[in-house]
C-alpha cells in the first residue's frame, strides 16, 4: 500500500476532529478497505486512537465493515473498513459565461445527478441567482437523495473574487457581475452552507480529491475554458493567494481563451467572418470549428492552434520549474476539443525542458473527470472542507 499521498495524524489529545478527518480520508482513497492495523500504519497514529475513531465513525454511518483480510503467518482475520458512499453528498455549481453546470456528488466523488443550462445573457443578476437556487433544490429533489445528507454547496467562478466577502468581482464575459454577493444569495436561498473559489482552484481541488492528481502532493491544473488559469498545489496545500485570486497566468505568456482564439483564427483567414462571435456561447461554437480543422492539418487553422498551444507550453514549464511540480493536469469545458492539438506541441516542450526534468520526471496528462471537472471541483471544496484533513482558508456560512 502506497503511503505518499495519505495525511498524517497526531496523537494529541486535543486533535480529535483532525484525526478523524485523517482516517476518514485514508479509507476514502482506498475504495477496497483498509484494516485498523494499515489505519495506524499509514497515518501515524496509535492502534487505541484509530480503533476509537473507527468506532465513531462506524456509529455515524460514514464507514461500514467490507470483509475480511488475512493478516498473514495464521494471524486471526483482519476487518476491512470502507466509506460508505451514500453517507452523505455535496452540491457543486460551475458559473460559466457559456454554461452553468450542477452537479451532486456522493462521498467518493461519484456524481449521481448533473443538469446544465445555458447561463442568461441579460444582465438581471438577482433573476439569475434565483434560478440558480431553483435548479440546486430540482437536483436534490430530482436525485432522490435525503437533504439532510447533503453537507453544503461549492460554487465555481471565474476571477476576480472578493473571496472573504463571497463575491464575484466583474468578471470577462459575465456583464452585469460586478461586486454580486454569489455565495450569501445561494446560501439564502438553498439554506446550505455555501463556499465559493475560482474555477480553477475548484478544478484543481478535484483533480487532488479524486482526479489525475491523487498520488502526488505537487502539481498544477491547467484550466481551458472561456479563460483560462491555473490551479497550483504544492505539499497538499492549494495555493490561493492574498485574496484568493492566485493562478492568473498572463504574466507567464500562457493566458488563453475562447474569444481571442477564435478572434486570431479569423484574423489570419483560417475561420470565415460568419464565425465572428456575439457571446461565449458563440465563440465556443467557433473553436469547435477551428479545432476540428486544427485536428485534420487544415492550415492556417492547425499553425494557429500550435502557436498557442506553444505559449501555454512555455508557461507551464516556468510554473512547473517554478513550484517543484511533477504533474500537471490539463482539462475544463474546452479541453476535449484542444487536447489532441496541444498536447502533441506540449508534451514534447515539457519532455525537452532542462529544468522541469533535471531531478525528476514531470508528467503530463488530462484530467479523469471530464469537462465538467469545475462543477465536480465545486463540489469537492465542501467534500474536502467538511472531511478532510487538507488545512485550508474556506469559511462556511
Amino acid at each position: 500500500m502506497s503511503n505518499t499521498s495519505i495525511r498524517r495524524g497526531t496523537n494529541l489529545p486535543r486533535m480529535g476532529d483532525f484525526n478523524e478527518s485523517v482516517v476518514l480520508d485514508a479509507i476514502r482513497r482506498h475504495p477496497k478497505g483498509l484494516s485498523r492495523v494499515e489505519l495506524a500504519h499509514a497515518t501515524g497514529l496509535s492502534a487505541q486512537t484509530v480503533s476509537n475513531i473507527c468506532r465513531r465513525l462506524l456509529d455515524q454511518g460514514l464507514t461500514q465493515e467490507s470483509g475480511k483480510q488475512s493478516s498473514g503467518g495464521g494471524g486471526k482475520p483482519r476487518t476491512l473498513l470502507r466509506v460508505v458512499a451514500g453517507a452523505r453528498y455535496a452540491v457543486g455549481v460551475h458559473l460559466d459565461p457559456a454554461v452553468i453546470t450542477y452537479v451532486l456528488l456522493d462521498l467518493l466523488g461519484t456524481t449521481v445527478a448533473r443538469r446544465s443550462e445555458p447561463t442568461p445573457l441579460g444582465t438581471d443578476i438577482h433573476a439569475v441567482t434565483a434560478e440558480m437556487v431553483s435548479a440546486v433544490r430540482a437536483l436534490i429533489d430530482d436525485s432522490g437523495v435525503e437533504p439532510e445528507r447533503v453537507l453544503g454547496l461549492g460554487i465555481a467562478a471565474p476571477g476576480p473574487l472578493d473571496a472573504g466577502h463571497g463575491m464575484v468581482v466583474d468578471p470577462p464575459e459575465l456583464p452585469g457581475w460586478g461586486s454580486v454577493p454569489l455565495r450569501a444569495s445561494l446560501a439564502a436561498g438553498t439554506g446550505l452552507p455555501t463556499l465559493l473559489d475560482k474555477d480553477v482552484i475548484a478544478a484543481a481541488v478535484a483533480e487532488r480529491w479524486m482526479g489525475a492528481a491523487t498520488e502526488t502532493r505537487n502539481f498544477l491544473f491547467f484550466y481551458l475554458g472561456t479563460g483560462s488559469g491555473m490551479g497550483l498545489v504544492v505539499d497538499d496545500t492549494v495555493l490561493r493567494g492574498a485574496s484568493g485570486n492566485a493562478g492568473e497566468v498572463g504574466g507567464l505568456g500562457a493566458a488563453c481563451s475562447t474569444r481571442a482564439l477564435v478572434d486570431e483564427a479569423i484574423q489570419m483567414g483560417a475561420l470565415g467572418h460568419e464565425f465572428t462571435p456575439t457571446g461565449p456561447q458563440d465563440a465556443r461554437r467557433s473553436l469547435d470549428e477551428l479545432a476540428r480543422l486544427a485536428r485534420a492539418g487544415v492550415q492556417p487553422a492547425a499553425g494557429v492552434v500550435e502557436r498557442w498551444a506553444i505559449r501555454i507550453g512555455r508557461g507551464v514549464c516556468a510554473a512547473a520549474t517554478l513550484l517543484d511540480s511533477d504533474t500537471i493536469v490539463f482539462g475544463g469545458p474546452l479541453w476535449p476539443q484542444m487536447s489532441e492539438p496541444f498536447l502533441s506541441v506540449i508534451e514534447p516542450m515539457v519532455a525537452a525542458s532542462p529544468y522541469v526534468k533535471a531531478v525528476h520526471p514531470t508528467r503530463v496528462t488530462s484530467t479523469r473527470i471530464g469537462e465538467h471537472v469545475a462543477a465536480v471541483g465545486a463540489a469537492c471544496l465542501v467534500l474536502d472542507q467538511t472531511l478532510s484533513a487538507q488545512p485550508g482558508s474556506l469559511l462556511l456560512h
